[in-house]
């Protein structure tokens, strides 16, 4: 699913009018229909107050559309007018004088002291701005957003929260408009992808409006939301023939005294995954744990309590590298030594990732579409501190173009960039705040690399069946008890979610006659 900016949008909205031969002011009305019966199907006639706030443009043009449809389905409604332009846009006039035209005239809000009470059992509409914002709101506007929020009600934000930006940060908290839940137009907004938004909104679903899908593949998107219906295609059917060489051979790399554990995870997970041989590579204090934990896989040794020659045998399709690694200097120097001479498929995890941030030189030797994975602050160590979530994106980007690397920035949405393009997980939850979940992670990535999935495949498949996991084990064991070996539980689930058919989604009832 792609996600598009605002000019994206805009641009689509005029291909869907042109090629489609409808009005601008029928994209609207489609539009705002949609999010009326998703409100009327909840409240079925319930005489609940709704105020709905309308800005002048086209946001505010949708607000007096579902303004009008609860009026004539009998709703207990306000609409206002939040007056902060003299400009107005066609289709705004249009469905203000539609409104008038059934009975129900706006309130024109122009001043503080016109601001109507709004109790916390009643419902708001935001209306007011949509994606296009480039300007904090001011003035009474910026004062009527504070008294929405200050009232604690339930807020229904139509495409977009008023006061929030979609490509850039927002630098007064309190000029946007806290929405319980958003109702946007198409497709995600990136916007509500990003940690730094998580206050001004509580959830968000998308409402489709028809909008030409072949144009808007035209613009090639960059931004990419994946879900089920992106991950389908990417799986790779066995063959009968196929035997364990078919799907190759990891090798996970790590571990130091104290933190074999995590080797132990990553391993578990290319085995579960499919690979169809894993080896492992650790101190000598981790033989025995290796060989008791996970007997299918083959362990090779270096020192006794910490990695220094990375002198391996074993001839691996892919190596998944640093996972309890250890950053001491003969660690360093040994890993900076196998990074010079090794051609083979990496993906990189944890001390691996932090060696690399103290030798940026190291970044260099790095084979084309290595997979990087840090977390937050590996993330931070790798390309410097960010003053908000879009330049972190942008310091991402730039280490992925300048080095042909991939990286897989973990977080609620992790996002995996590949040179511009960038692709947001939908998947996992808080389940996965636990120790461990990272190396499994590697693993995961890893083994799907051995099995001849591309390195962005393998990224974008690995992190959304992890994420998956979560979804489906925390509706058992909640949030929790889930661990990282809960993971490895549930890959299996995971997997064979992709081929369950969906409950076929019941037709609702045409909506009855408006009333009069």
């Amino acid at each position: 699913m792609y996600i598009l900016n605002s000019k994206q949008i805009a641009l689509a909205d005029k291909a869907t009018i042109e090629n489609n031969n409808i009005s601008s002011i029928d994209l609207m009305e489609h539009a705002a229909s949609q999010c009326f019966h998703w409100l009327h199907s909840r409240l079925q006639g319930q005489q609940i107050k709704i105020h709905v706030f309308c800005g002048i443009g086209n946001n505010g043009g949708d607000g007096l559309v579902i303004a009008r449809l609860l009026h004539q389905h009998g709703y207990n409604i306000e609409c206002y007018v939040v007056n902060f332009s003299e400009k107005r846009t066609e289709e705004f006039l249009i469905n203000y004088n539609r409104l008038k035209e059934i009975g129900e005239w706006p309130k024109v809000i122009t001043c503080e002291k016109e601001f109507p009470e709004v109790k916390f059992e009643d419902i708001v509409i935001d209306a007011i701005f949509g994606n296009g914002l480039t300007r904090q709101p001011k003035g009474f506007t910026k004062k009527l957003i504070q008294y929405i929020n200050s009232t604690k009600v339930f807020t229904l934000a139509i495409d977009f929260p008023s006061g929030l930006y979609s490509s850039k940060s927002v630098k007064n908290p309190n000029t946007v408009l806290k929405a319980g839940h958003v109702l946007t137009f198409q497709c995600p907004k990136m916007a509500f992808l990003l940690p730094e938004n998580k206050n001004y909104f509580s959830t968000w679903e998308v409402v489709e409006i028809g909008l030409d899908e072949e144009y808007i593949a035209s613009l090639k998107p960059k931004n990419h939301f994946i879900t089920k219906n992106e991950i389908i295609p990417l799986y790779k059917p066995r063959e009968k023939w196929s035997h364990k060489g078919t799907y190759g051979h990891s090798l996970i790399i790590g571990g130091s005294f104290g933190k074999i554990g995590a080797v132990t995870l990553a391993a578990k997970a290319a085995l579960k995954i499919g690979s169809g041989l894993v080896s492992t590579y650790v101190p000598k204090c981790g033989y025995t744990i290796l060989q008791t934990s996970i007997p299918e896989a083959m362990v090779e040794v270096d020192e006794d309590n910490a990695l220094n020659y990375f002198n391996f045998k074993t001839k691996p399709t892919v190596i998944g590298v640093g996972p309890g690694m250890g950053t001491l200097e003969k660690t360093v120097i040994g890993f900076g030594k196998f990074l010079k001479e090794n051609k083979i498929p990496l993906v990189i995890d944890a001390d691996a990732i932090n060696i690399i941030s103290e030798n940026k030189d190291f970044l260099n030797y790095l084979p084309a579409k290595s997979i990087l994975t840090p977390h937050p602050k590996e993330l931070e160590r790798l390309v410097g501190s960010w003053e908000n979530n879009y330049e972190k994106l942008k310091l991402a980007t730039k280490i992925s173009k300048e080095f042909n690397v991939i990286l897989v920035l973990k977080d609620a949405h992790t996002i995996i960039i590949d040179g511009n393009s960038k692709f947001i997980n939908s998947t996992g939850n808080p389940s996965l705040a636990t120790g461990g979940s990272g190396d499994v992670l590697t693993g995961i990535i890893t083994g799907l690399i051995a099995q001849g999935y591309s390195p962005i495949n393998a990224a974008i498949f690995g992190v959304y069946l992890h994420g998956r996991t979560a979804d489906l084990g925390s509706q058992d064991l909640g949030f929790e008890t889930f661990t990282a070996s809960t993971i490895l539980e549930y890959l299996p689930d995971a997997l064979l979610d992709l081929f369950k058919k969906e409950e076929p989604i019941q037709k609702e009832e045409e909506t009855e006659e408006p009333k009069e």
